[in-house]
């Protein structure tokens, strides 16, 4: 793989570092050819609606997972009525999550309903206790947090398993880890991810990590004896990396690539952040988080989210919005569930006849009701929840 050199790349797209050139725009094509995966096409969206027999989701409708590796290999599998489970993670490194966190978890849970599979989700607080310098209890303690968070998205218990590395890595597990490793040069690591020198042996050691959940025998307790089960994970596409690495390794060690469905970025409310990057974590006023109140909505989204609408209501009448910037339109764009309301809204601001306090207000409405649910959600989940998903158990209903 290639080195990212910043002089040379027009963005750079690491699992750590998202930024376009001078403040540009992600050029999702570009990133694409790059990777070398797929464009997520019409065609897909439609199979997927015919073999759930339901509405594909708004992620898929409007674009939001615009890219894969395998979907295809996966649902030609389904169709023939072999059975694939579900890989995700969270890296957890603040006590909150924001909605761009959200997102891999709002659409992994609609692919569990929809294909009725098991999930298994990985809790990386060994990587952030490398990365953000954490203290190993601190971590342990996010993760489980964090875990609440996830479980408030509805998940069903009896078909997810949720681990943190520092409690289940072992046994097959690690097996798994050392037969990976052993087949990836530093140099090949290196190309990958772009560590330096400079970087400690634990970040070099991670990637085996991340890599694999992807492969079934890593979960005895679950797939014992499944050895050909496929896996997909839903991701954002910065984790791309990690799984050109997984396939590359994977029919060297005797299995199926994963298959991936990757999304585009959860976009900052700021402008001078605009697509150059994703929503930040470690600038509270870029992000809405599930902890926010409906005043602190109202007041991040009317102060702090880059209107498109012209600088007059005169200019703005004459000339209309500029969709492409305006950042309330496309946080509608990801949880306004009415594409017809929602179309309405996008001829009629960029024409000029809507202002942008209108636009403002109804995304307040819809984020505040979105983040109002969840919390209800998360205030439910006991600690007790919370080990059940974590236990080291079968699942009684992982294919039915």
């Amino acid at each position: 793989m290639e080195n990212q050199n910043k002089e040379e790349e027009e963005q750079i797209v690491t699992p750590w570092e998202v930024t376009a050139e001078k403040g540009g725009k992600i050029d999702y094509d570009k990133l694409i050819d790059k990777f070398g995966c797929q464009r997520l096409d019409q065609s897909l969206v439609d199979r997927v609606a015919r073999l759930t027999a339901r509405p594909p989701h708004v992620f898929l409708r409007r674009g939001v997972f615009f890219a894969h590796r395998d979907f295809n290999d996966v649902l030609d599998a389904y169709e023939r009525g072999e059975k694939f489970y579900l890989y995700t993670g969270r890296g957890p490194s603040s006590e909150a999550l924001h909605l761009g966190h959200l997102v891999p978890f709002m659409f992994t849970k609609y692919l569990q309903d929809a294909f009725k599979v098991p999930l298994v989700i990985q809790l990386t607080d060994d990587e952030k206790c490398m990365w953000k310098n954490l203290t190993v209890e601190e971590s342990q303690r996010l993760a489980r947090e964090n875990a609440k968070d996830i479980i408030a998205c509805g998940f069903d218990v009896s078909r997810t398993f949720i681990f943190s590395d520092f409690d289940y890595v072992g046994g097959s597990f690690y097996k798994n880890m050392v037969k990976i490793a052993k087949c990836v040069t530093y140099n090949k690591v290196v190309g990958i991810f772009g560590f330096s020198g400079e970087d400690h042996i634990g970040k070099v050691s991670f990637p085996p990590v991340q890599a694999a959940p992807s492969f079934p025998s890593s979960f005895p307790h679950l797939f014992s004896g499944k050895d050909s089960l496929r896996c997909l994970i839903p991701c954002a596409i910065d984790q791309d990396p990690y799984f050109r690495m997984t396939r590359d390794v994977a029919p060297r060690i005797g299995y199926h690539k994963p298959a991936l469905i990757e999304s585009s970025f959860f976009p900052p409310f700021r402008f001078h952040d605009g697509e150059t990057g994703k929503m930040s974590a470690s600038d509270p006023n870029s992000a809405i988080y599930v902890t926010d109140s409906a005043k602190d909505i109202k007041n991040k989204v009317n102060r702090y989210a880059f209107s498109g609408g012209q600088d007059s209501i005169e200019n703005h009448r004459k000339y209309g919005a500029n969709l492409e910037v305006d950042i309330p339109i496309k946080y509608l764009g990801f949880f306004l569930e009415d594409d017809a309301e929602l179309e309405h809204i996008r001829t009629e601001y960029g024409a000029g006849r809507m202002l942008t306090g209108e636009v403002k207000k109804r995304l307040i409405e819809v984020l505040t009701e979105l983040v109002e649910r969840h919390r209800r959600a998360r205030a439910a989940v006991t600690d007790e929840m919370v080990d059940a998903f974590m236990a080291v158990r079968p699942l009684p209903n992982m294919f039915s």
